[in-house]
């Protein structure tokens, strides 16, 4: 336990916890926002496509393998 701090479970503990989630969680999410929003902008480099458009491709391509594996054992049981 950490000399000068309140009870566990006490009143003082819990505003005390507020407290420090309040201040201490925004800096880091501040951050972490503004370098997540670089990618969404129009100056940043690179290939534009919408998360929809993303979502698509992978689910195209996890269909792809899926039918190619089912071709393999096809092939397999044939031969």
């Amino acid at each position: 336990m950490v000399a000068g701090a309140p009870p566990r479970g006490s009143a003082a503990a819990a505003a005390s916890l507020r407290r420090r989630r309040a201040s201490g969680g925004s800096g880091a999410a501040g951050a972490g926002a503004t370098s997540m929003l670089q990618f969404y902008t129009d100056d940043a480099p690179g290939l534009k496509i919408s998360p929809n458009t993303v979502l698509a491709m992978s689910i195209g391509f996890i269909a792809a393998v899926a039918i190619l594996h089912g071709f393999g054992k096809l092939y397999i049981a044939s031969h």
